[in-house]
Formats: structure tokens, sequence, C-alpha cells
């Protein structure tokens, strides 16, 4: 085990192994560590490994040779995928979570060289792999959630073209997108906003109240139906916002694959969503998002671009990092977020000429 900041290839690289074993927001965040990769070695066979129905995405990315899955934690199918990867004979494999089934599986991948980033209070982990990179911290380090994959790839002197993710969203995806649009009787001749009011964890939800609000707002001002998007389980609760009525709001929670997603999400005007992994897949496909954070920290994991507005309190705590106010899943400082202030950044979005670069920010 070799730990610096920075590591030589002594070897010749012809298979390539990336695990990312994060949610989807985390598979999109690592993109350009992707890129960076096959830029650095074109000729190389370049894999991932995600879990389920986590960056189906990559499919459609010409940067991607080979895709796994990480399915069901049960000991037979463990052992097919490790067998799997040994077959693949990788020269090199980068973990970029700190997870503990990422480290068995590089453990036991018989890759060459085994790296990930250097944990301090994970010693076991560390042994796991050949090189780890320490994080040096710097003033001038960038920030971003990209950043988190990058450093790895940069310890091996790997430069990145870009630290901005982009998702491919394949033809057949549109296709199938557009019919279900036709379907549903979505009309697109305005366009259509796309909500994603849910999220895994209750501290970074709004109320639903304040969605039908600013649904009622997007229809009256703009004449453009609303498009819930979330997952199956997330459905019946998208109903609920429906069934109270007054806006023209449809309900494709749970319709979509992920690659189906990245298509609606392509073709919306605008996303509007919680700090979850649609907003991240709409900026990645080039949709202009205004994303609600609570106590998350939006300076980290915000999409970067001026057309990319971030909406959040003004509260003195806000980023407190924390699940929620009392560990109970509630969040004063989203309870307390205008349905005003969203809709100010709404029509910002909607009524600006420009794009470009940066990060704008409501309060």
């Amino acid at each position: 085990m070799i730990i610096a900041p920075e590591h030589k290839l002594d070897i010749a690289v012809k298979k390539i192994l990336v695990i990312q074993l994060g949610d989807i927001g985390d598979v999109v965040w690592s993109i350009p560590a992707l890129w960076a990769l096959k830029s650095a070695f074109p000729r190389a066979g370049l894999y991932v490994i995600v879990r389920k129905n986590r960056g189906d995405f990559l499919l459609d990315d010409p940067h991607v040779d080979g895709f796994l899955i990480v399915d069901e934690e049960s000991f037979f199918n463990s052992l097919v995928l490790i067998r799997k990867i040994r077959a693949e004979k990788f020269d090199l494999l980068f973990d970029l979570r700190a997870d503990d089934r990422g480290a068995y599986i590089s453990l036991l991948s018989g890759a060459k060289i085994r790296a990930a980033k250097y944990y301090p209070s994970i010693p076991w982990r560390n042994r796991m792999f050949t090189h780890l990179v320490e994080d040096v911290p710097s003033k001038q380090s960038p920030r971003g959630a990209s950043q988190q994959s990058l450093k790895i790839v940069r310890g091996f002197g790997i430069a990145e073209k870009t630290a901005i993710p982009r998702i491919f969203v394949a033809g057949g995806s549109r296709e199938k997108v557009k019919r279900l649009l036709m379907m549903e009787k979505i009309s697109a001749e305005k366009g259509f906003v796309t909500i994603n009011p849910f999220s895994r964890w209750s501290y970074k939800e709004w109320g639903l109240q304040k969605w039908l609000q600013l649904a009622n707002f997007v229809w009256q001002r703009y004449g453009m139906p609303v498009v819930v998007t979330g997952s199956g389980s997330e459905r019946k609760r998208a109903e609920a916002l429906i069934a109270e009525g007054g806006a023209m709001i449809y309900n494709l929670a749970g319709r979509t694959t992920l690659r189906e997603m990245a298509a609606l999400l392509e073709k919306s005007r605008l996303h509007v969503g919680v700090d979850s992994a649609a907003p991240h897949i709409a900026a990645a496909v080039g949709t202009p998002t205004v994303t609600l954070f609570g106590p998350s920290d939006w300076m980290e994991w915000a999409p970067p671009g001026a057309k990319n507005t971030v909406v959040h309190s003004n509260m003195d705590c806000v980023p407190c990092r924390q699940k929620g106010c009392d560990g109970h899943g509630r969040s004063k400082c989203l309870e307390d977020l205008s349905a005003e202030s969203v809709q100010s950044a709404v029509r910002a979005a909607l009524e600006q000429d420009g794009g470009g670069w940066g990060c704008d920010e409501q309060r």
C-alpha cells in the first residue's frame, strides 16, 4: 500500500475498472473522471460498476466500453460478479466511494493497481488497495461534487477536460418519451416544466402545498403544464399533489427508466426540484434548473452554471449539513422557504435571455 498525493503509472494500461456504488447523483458527478480516464487512455477499455438502477444513462456514453451492475446482496450474485471482473483482467482500478462493498470488490478484482482515496479513519479499508491518493487541502482547490472523483484520478497525473458532467441521450429514449407524452396528452406546444418534489430523505423536502402553488403559478403565467418526475415509490405521493387540483399537472413518476428520464428532462423547458438526482440529470442534459437546498451544502452539490439556480433560506445556520433540525426529518430552513422566492427564481429562469457558466443564488 502506497500513500501519496501523486503516483506514477509504470504499467501498460489496457483495461480500466471504475467502481461507483453511490446514488444516481454520485454517478452523474463521476462522469468528468470517466472522460478524463478515457482521454488519457483512449485505446484502453473503460468499464464501470454501479448499483442497479443508479447509472443506466452511462449505457449511452461513448466513453464507456463496459457496464457491470451490483444487484442483490447475495453470496451467489457477488460470486458471479467477482468472476466476471477477474475474467476481464483489469490493469487499473479506481474505487470512487468509501463504502465497504467497493473495497471488497477491489481487493478481489485481480487488478494490478487498485486505487482509492486515503481515509485515515478507515485503516482496514485502506489496506484493500495498492495505491491511495492523499488529499492535500489547498485554499485554491476548486469546489463541486465532481472534484471528489477527479482528485483520485489526478493523483495519477490524469488531467480532466471538464469538471461539468454531460449525459448522452439516445434516440431510442427520446422516441419513447415522445410517445409517452402523446399518450398522456401532454401538450408541448409551449413546452412544459418538470418538478421533483420528493427525496429519499424527508429533511430535503419542501411542502406539497407550496409545490401546488408553484404549479399554479407556472400554468397561469406561462400556460405550460407541470410534469412530476420521480421513482415508482413516489407515484402515490405525486397523485396526492395532483388531487388538489387547480394547475395542469401530470404524473410521470415511475413511468420512465433512468435513460428515459434523462430524455424527458432534456425535453423540459425548466426543471425545478429538491436536492436529489433529477436536478443533476437535468443539468447534465443541458436543461436549466432551479434547485431547492436546505441543510445540504449547495456550494458542493449544486449544478454549476448561470442557467442553474439555487434557492435556499437566508437563516444563519444554513447549510448546517445535518439531517434536519431535530433528528426527525424536519428542516426549518425549508419549511420557512417561501413559494414566492421559488417563483421568483422560476420567473428569472424562464424569462432570461442568456446562458453562460457560474452559479446564481436566490435568497
